[in-house]
């Protein structure tokens, strides 16, 4: 389908998750997954922290990182609401999966050897939602962030038949 000419410089920027503490997060998403920190934005009340992946060999200014924020696809904003990290009586968000108010899903991390990055998480002990083993998708897995949003990990080449469409 040929896009509108109003809609053809459209792309998808990024998605924003709320989390309870951005130590936390920020280990998760740079550590674990390997995202750049590209900004963060305090105000008073909350936190604004973007990631994305670099794929500029390093060579990105601080400066270039943050104005990319807008410029750029594959974006993830964490959304920190200030105290949530020591609120004992803190009830967490909802990651879409849980009640109530099942709808947000998950979002995706292609990676070059999934069964090598599986492997990785493990050692790292983090949380699986769904391990290669489970199920019968098994070249995809579900590992879990600090918050419990789902993360679904994808072999970047993968192939889907005509029926997994």
């Amino acid at each position: 389908m040929t896009r509108s000419a109003e809609t053809a410089g459209y792309q998808f920027n990024h998605t924003m998750i709320r989390i309870k503490d951005p130590k936390r997060s920020i280990q998760f998403y740079t550590e674990v997954l390997g995202m750049e920190l590209l900004s963060e934005a305090k105000f008073e009340s909350f936190t604004l922290y973007f990631f994305a992946y670099d794929h500029s060999g390093g060579t990105l200014t601080d400066r270039e990182k943050k104005n990319s924020r807008f410029n750029r696809e594959g974006v993830l904003e964490l959304t920190h609401n200030h105290g949530t990290e020591s609120d004992a009586s803190f009830a967490g968000y909802a990651s879409g999966n849980t009640e109530p108010g099942k709808g947000f899903g998950h979002i995706a991390i292609t990676v070059p050897d999934v069964q090598a990055a599986c492997a990785r998480f493990e050692a790292l002990g983090v949380p699986f939602k769904k391990r290669l083993t489970d199920g019968s998708m098994r070249h995809i897995a579900f590992i879990l962030d600090p918050d419990g949003y789902w993360i679904e990990i994808v072999p970047q080449r993968l192939q889907l038949a005509d029926d997994d469409e």
